[in-house]
């Protein structure tokens, strides 16, 4: 087999249509565009959502809902995880360092702890946030909550 000789299959490739090329071509003279108008000169685009001078549906709709901008994201981390952290690591203490030494949060992500899971170290834990469940199973097994102050 030889490079050169190589062809699209039969059929699966079309020449475009040559449009205002001469009257003898049948697309000549205002070339499929209609007469005048912006649409009909060349360097035309509409805005998206152009809806011919009417009110366009972006602009009828009201805003509605409130953006709280003061808001802080919280990701999350299950019980299942720092028991599988301590087992791999042997620790004792979980704070956040050891959470970004380890990739389960960026150094500037806030943290909650979830209940999923279940916990057989005894961990002395340093979060953002802690669920009920969590705290609880952490200490039912001499284990240690710190709230972190996020303000």
């Amino acid at each position: 087999m030889d490079l050169s000789t190589l062809k699209p299959a039969e059929g699966s490739t079309k020449n475009s249509k040559r449009i205002g090329r001469g009257q003898g071509s049948g697309r000549g003279g205002t070339s499929t565009r209609g007469h005048k108008g912006a649409q009909s000169r060349s360097g035309n685009s509409r805005k998206k959502g152009f809806e011919g001078g009417q009110m366009p549906l972006q602009r009828r709709i009201p805003k509605g809902g409130f953006k709280n901008f003061n808001r802080k994201e919280l990701a999350s981390i299950n019980l299942d995880v720092l028991q599988n952290l301590a087992d791999k690591k042997g620790l004792a203490v979980i704070n956040h360092e050891t959470l970004v030494a380890n990739h389960l949060v960026n150094k500037r992500e806030y943290y909650k702890i979830l209940g999923r899971g279940e916990l057989k170290a005894k961990l002395e834990v340093h979060a953002h946030g802690f669920s009920e469940s969590a705290k609880k199973a952490i200490e039912d097994k001499g284990g240690s909550t710190t709230l972190i102050t996020i303000y």
